[in-house]
Formats: structure tokens, C-alpha cells, sequence
């Protein structure tokens, strides 16, 4: 029997990709220095209060201008980029304390173990969150592969 993730998902919609998500920034010259220079992601601005983002794919993130109407965000709904190492979580969280008042950081969270990964947590100028994580190689796709967990009935709601 096939699980979940070896079959081919289709839906009602026909869709073809996963392709892009959106966030909110005040100012987005100031959000693109902290995704360039911070991040290390590639940006591109697409429309006069648009740009796109993101690293090593096809999936990208929308960042568009609000201004001050910017709606914060709970951790939970946070954006997670990988680093090839613990040692890379740990310098990343040395670096975000360090250019804390350079791009405007406005919370950093301590680094720990947690679903498989080491990370911590930081909130942008814009009131997004950020997951930077270190995760074994292939962890993504592993959890495809294994397919759905059990949920007890309890926990689910």
C-alpha cells in the first residue's frame, strides 16, 4: 500500500506548484538590507511596493509594502531558512545580537533542540518571525517520505 507521500496528490484545483507566500514590511529597502545582508537571501523588487525572495528555489516570498499597517505576528507564524551547521546556528545568533540595532531586530530567542532541529527564533523590524535551523540532511523530504503520524484522538482538537 502506497503511503500519502508516494502518491501523486491531486485536487479539485489543478494545481502544479507551490509557488509563493506572502508577508508584510513597512519599508521594504530597509526589509531588503536584512534579507540580503542578514539572511543571505536574493531579492528582487517585481512591482514599486512588491519585492520578491527567496534562496536556492522556485518557491519565493512576496514582501509587500503596508507602511505602519503592518499586522505582528505570533513566533508561530514565523519563515525558516537552513544553515549547514550547529556552529552555523550558533554564529548566526552571536551575528543577530551583534547587528541587532544595524537591521533592526527587534527580538532574538536562545538557540535550542527542538522537532528535530537546532534553531532560534528572531523577530524582524517588521514584526516577522525568522527560524534559523540546522536540520540532518534530507530532513525535509524524510518527513514526506514517512507520511502522516498518528494523532490521538485526544489531541486532535
Amino acid at each position: 500500500m502506497a503511503t500519502r507521500s508516494e502518491k501523486s496528490i491531486e485536487g479539485l484545483v489543478k494545481t502544479t506548484l507551490f509557488s509563493h507566500g506572502t508577508m508584510e514590511v513597512r519599508d521594504l529597502d530597509k526589509s531588503r538590507r536584512f534579507y540580503e545582508e542578514f539572511l543571505g537571501l536574493e531579492c528582487v523588487r517585481h512591482h514599486p511596493f512588491a519585492l520578491m525572495v527567496r534562496k536556492n528555489q522556485y518557491f519565493s516570498v512576496v514582501a509587500v509594502q503596508v507602511g505602519d499597517k503592518v499586522h505582528p505576528l505570533h513566533v508561530l507564524n514565523h519563515w525558516g531558512v537552513d544553515v549547514p551547521s550547529r556552529e552555523d546556528v550558533d554564529r548566526a545568533h552571536k551575528l543577530a545580537h551583534e547587528h541587532k540595532d544595524t537591521y533592526g531586530i527587534k527580538k532574538i530567542m536562545p538557540a535550542t533542540d527542538q522537532h528535530g532541529a537546532y534553531s532560534f527564533y528572531l523577530e524582524d523590524l517588521d514584526s516577522n518571525w525568522w527560524e534559523i535551523q540546522h536540520v540532518a540532511a534530507g530532513f525535509h523530504d524524510i518527513k514526506f517520505a514517512k507520511g502522516d503520524i498518528t494523532v490521538p484522538a485526544r489531541a486532535q482538537g
